[in-house]
């Protein structure tokens, strides 16, 4: 919606050289205060609509921020939201604010009307995000956790490829608003197709309701030899003999507030940050090796596709830990390789990005499954809106670390290797999170990983896992 795009000024006097700011009019210097666009690839953008150029070239980053500001408040607000009135009804109210902001982005006349409605957009999309994910977690036993998080992310890869189709027909960036909008109507169905969680029903003591979804499970898999009540009604014993007063008002500084959450959290939302950063500003940095806007947006969404595949087999084969490790550590020699290619081997610079945009797809698939497995259920979505909104401060850092170019070739990509190093580094401090039974309590929490990286599940876990 705003991509570069060449302008030449008009008035006070017509000049032929693009991107001129100050024309000389009678022997003195006046500032442009109208301008023509080049408009053969997109018919109008916000840039061209609303003069986004010259004195205010910035309006155009501030749009851009905002957007990612409205993320990262959305995966807080409304992460708070899902854990305090359970899944579904804040998913639905996202769903519902991001159609009708979206519709909003595209008929506003003026530009600060814009910046509100992509505002509440994000918003809307933040939440969305975080919420949509918990509850596909939190509905599917241990063994589906790894190939949820797979099929979650690959449609991500897909709407980041088909953004450039629609773009690619719809050069008029109001038309292309509409466009990206209203599928979201597809998502009003949620509310009778996707069922409450069942694990915050248990965490809350909502058994009765609970029962219900659980009972419905069973009977969609086949499942008839299970006493459903009987065993909601053990687990909630078992539950509530070690709860404590604290977990009622579970909060965000529960994350902090014992040792063994605080490295674990620290750890996980630095990874986060690095993720964030690395793939979206790798997959800008893909634009500095050169060719068609299009076809370099396809290309940086569709590698991410195999980039999920291959993490599906190994956060199974080698678990989550090492996955993170080896993901991360590809991504960074692939940046720092990139400081001793020369510029003119376009071929291997590719290659190069290419691979750290694969290897941060898989930290990010990855980092999306670790962190919900590490947060105990009663801050789960707590635990995981703070991961992503530490994303969205990674990916509001990206645009500025490519933009280190105009100082030196070398820095981008030298920022882009040590990070997700350090973060690799830090993966050590985690425990491994396979196959274990998904923590409930802030004292399950604390105690998950402090001493086996692996807790086995016993007998009745796993009977009450399959239910789900």
């Amino acid at each position: 919606m705003a991509p570069h795009q060449d302008y030449y000024c008009t008035a006070p006097a017509r000049t032929e050289i693009p991107g001129q700011c100050v024309v000389y009019v009678n022997g003195t210097m006046a500032d442009c205060t109208e301008w023509e666009y080049d408009r053969r690839t997109f018919t109008e953008t916000i840039i061209s609509q609303w003069n986004l150029v010259c004195s205010r070239t910035h309006y155009a980053n501030i749009q851009q921020s905002i957007l990612m500001l409205g993320v990262l408040l959305g995966n807080v607000i409304f992460g708070n939201l899902a854990d305090r009135y359970g899944r579904k009804m804040p998913l639905m109210v996202s769903v519902v604010l991001q159609l009708v902001s979206g519709i909003g982005c595209a008929v506003v006349p003026w530009f600060p009307a814009l910046l509100v409605m992509k505002l509440l957009s994000a918003l809307a999309t933040g939440g969305t995000m975080v919420t949509s994910y918990v509850i596909c977690m939190e509905i599917v036993g241990t063994k589906w956790r790894a190939a949820i998080t797979i099929l979650y992310q690959i449609p991500f890869s897909l709407g980041h490829m088909s953004l450039a189709g629609l773009a690619f027909f719809f050069r008029h960036w109001q038309h292309l608003q509409v466009a990206i909008t209203l599928p979201s109507v597809i998502l009003l169905s949620y509310w009778w197709i996707v069922p409450e969680s069942p694990r915050w029903l248990l965490a809350f003591g909502k058994q009765r309701a609970a029962c219900e979804i659980l009972q419905k499970a069973a009977n969609i898999n086949n499942i008839r030899d299970k006493d459903i009540p009987e065993m909601v009604r053990q687990h909630c014993l078992h539950q509530n003999s070690k709860r404590s007063n604290l977990d009622h008002r579970a909060s965000f500084l529960d994350l902090f507030r014992t040792p063994n959450m605080r490295v674990k959290s620290l750890s996980i939302f630095f990874n986060w940050i690095v993720c964030g950063m690395g793939l979206f500003g790798m997959s800008q940095y893909i634009g500095q090796v050169g060719g068609d806007i299009f076809v370099n947006f396809t290309v940086s969404g569709a590698i991410q596709i195999p980039g999920n595949f291959v993490a599906w087999w190994a956060m199974n084969r080698l678990g989550r830990r090492i996955t993170l490790i080896c993901s991360n550590s590809i991504t960074g020699v692939a940046a720092f390789l990139l400081i001793v290619v020369p510029n003119d081997v376009t071929w291997l610079r590719l290659i190069l990005v290419c691979s750290a945009i694969v290897g941060m797809s898989v930290s990010f698939t990855t980092v999306y499954l670790f962190s919900g497995e590490l947060f105990p259920t009663v801050v789960r979505n707590i635990g995981v809106g703070t991961s992503s909104m530490c994303a969205r401060i990674g990916s509001i850092i990206a645009p500025f670390v490519v933009s280190l170019d105009h100082i030196q070739s070398w820095l981008p990509p030298a920022c882009f290797g040590i990070l997700p190093l350090i973060g690799a580094t830090l993966c050590f401090l985690l425990p491994e999170t396979v196959g274990c039974k998904l923590p409930e309590t802030l004292e399950d929490g604390e105690n998950f990983g402090k001493k086996l990286h692996k807790i086995k599940k016993n007998p009745k876990d796993v009977e009450a896992e399959a239910t789900f």
